[in-house]
C-alpha cells in the first residue's frame, strides 16, 4: 500500500517575476515530489505535488513562503488521488 498524495494548489500574491516557478521545481526536485507549476494568466501560480505524504505536505508549506522575492498571499490547496506524475517540470 502507497502513502503517494497530489496536492493540487494556487498561490496568489507576488509571485510571478520573482523566480516562484523555477525555486519551486528545484525544491520538489529536492523533496523527491513529481508534478509540475506554471503562471496563469489572472497573476496566481498553479502546482500540482505527487509523492510520499510527508514530502507533498512539505511542499504544500513551503509554498506559503515560496521563492526569497516572492510575497506569497494566499495558498489554496485540494488534495486528491494521484494521477502518476513522473518528474517535475515548469509547464508553459
Amino acid at each position: 500500500m502507497s502513502d503517494r498524495t497530489r496536492a493540487h494548489v494556487f498561490v496568489s500574491g507576488r509571485v510571478q517575476g520573482v523566480y516562484y516557478r523555477a525555486t519551486t521545481r528545484d525544491t520538489a526536485r529536492d523533496h523527491g515530489v513529481d508534478g509540475w507549476v506554471k503562471n496563469l494568466d489572472d497573476g496566481r501560480v498553479e502546482a500540482v505535488f505527487e509523492g510520499e505524504r510527508e514530502a507533498v505536505e512539505s511542499m504544500v508549506e513551503w509554498c506559503h513562503d515560496g521563492s526569497p522575492m516572492a510575497n506569497v498571499e494566499g495558498v489554496a490547496v485540494t488534495y486528491e488521488d494521484p494521477a502518476g506524475e513522473r518528474g517535475f517540470d515548469v509547464r508553459y
